[in-house]
C-alpha cells in the first residue's frame, strides 16, 4: 500500500510552539552527474483546509514528472515560503555526498522568505542543523512539508539536468538525469567523463582507472 504523507508531524511541532515548520528533502544525492538540490517548504499550520489544498503532494518518486510539474505552482501557491538550494558537483567532490548535501538544505533555508523555527529532515544522517529538528527515514512518505519539499527538489534538479543536456547532449542527462542507468554507462565508456561529473564517486573512480591502466598498456 502506498503511503501517504500528512501533517501530524507538523501539527505536534506547532503544539510545543513551533509556528513555521520548514520541511526539508533533496534530490541527486545517488547520481554520477549534476548537483545535489534541496527544497524547503513552510506550510501555512493555521489554514483549515491545508491537507484538502495539498491533495496529491506526496514522496515524489511516487509521481510522474507530470504529476510533480502540475504540483509545483500549487506548492507555491499554498506555503508560506519555498527555498531551493544547490551544491555542486565539484563540492561534492571536495567535501563529500553528505556534507555537501546539508549544504544545499542549509542554502535552501537560507533562501527562505520567512524563518523557521523547527524542521523536518528526510533522512537520518541530514539532521546537522542548529534549529529544532526531527530527522526520519521515509520522510517524503510521513510529513507533507517534507513531502512538498521533495517535488521543490526533484522538478529544479529534473529541470537542471534538462539544461546539462543542452550542453553535454552525448551523455543523454535528459533521459537518465546523471543516474547510472546503461545509457548512462555507455556514453560514460564511449566519451568519458565531463564538466558535470562527480569525479570521485566510485563508478567515476573505477572508469578513470581504467582508461589511465589502457594508455600505460604498452604497444604490441
Amino acid at each position: 500500500m502506498t503511503a501517504s504523507a500528512d501533517l501530524r508531524h507538523e501539527y505536534a511541532l506547532a503544539g510545543r510552539g513551533f509556528a513555521r515548520v520548514a520541511g526539508l528533502d533533496e534530490a541527486g544525492r545517488g547520481a554520477w552527474a549534476g548537483p545535489v538540490v534541496a527544497g524547503a517548504v513552510i506550510l501555512p499550520l493555521d489554514r483549515f483546509d491545508l491537507a484538502h489544498a495539498l491533495r496529491g503532494v506526496n514522496d515524489s518518486k511516487q509521481l510522474t514528472p507530470a504529476e510533480r510539474e502540475a504540483l509545483l505552482p500549487l506548492i507555491a501557491g499554498t506555503a508560506l515560503a519555498v527555498g531551493v538550494g544547490y551544491a555542486t558537483q565539484g563540492e561534492i567532490d571536495a567535501l563529500g555526498i553528505v556534507p555537501a548535501t546539508r549544504q544545499a538544505m542549509q542554502r535552501a533555508l537560507d533562501a527562505l522568505a520567512a524563518a523557521p523555527d523547527a524542521l523536518l529532515v528526510d533522512g537520518r544522517a541530514l539532521s546537522a542543523f542548529t534549529l529544532p529538528c526531527l530527522a526520519m527515514d521515509k520522510g517524503d512518505q510521513q510529513s507533507l512539508s517534507i513531502a512538498a519539499a521533495s517535488i521543490v527538489a526533484k522538478v529544479t534538479r529534473d529541470r537542471f539536468m534538462d539544461s546539462l543536456d543542452d550542453l553535454f547532449p552525448q551523455y543523454g542527462f535528459r533521459e537518465h538525469k546523471g543516474y547510472g542507468t546503461p545509457l548512462h554507462q555507455g556514453a560514460l565508456r564511449a566519451f568519458g567523463p565531463c564538466a558535470a561529473h562527480r569525479l570521485t564517486f566510485a563508478p567515476l573512480r573505477a572508469l578513470l582507472s581504467a582508461a589511465t591502466a589502457a594508455r600505460e598498456q604498452p604497444a604490441p
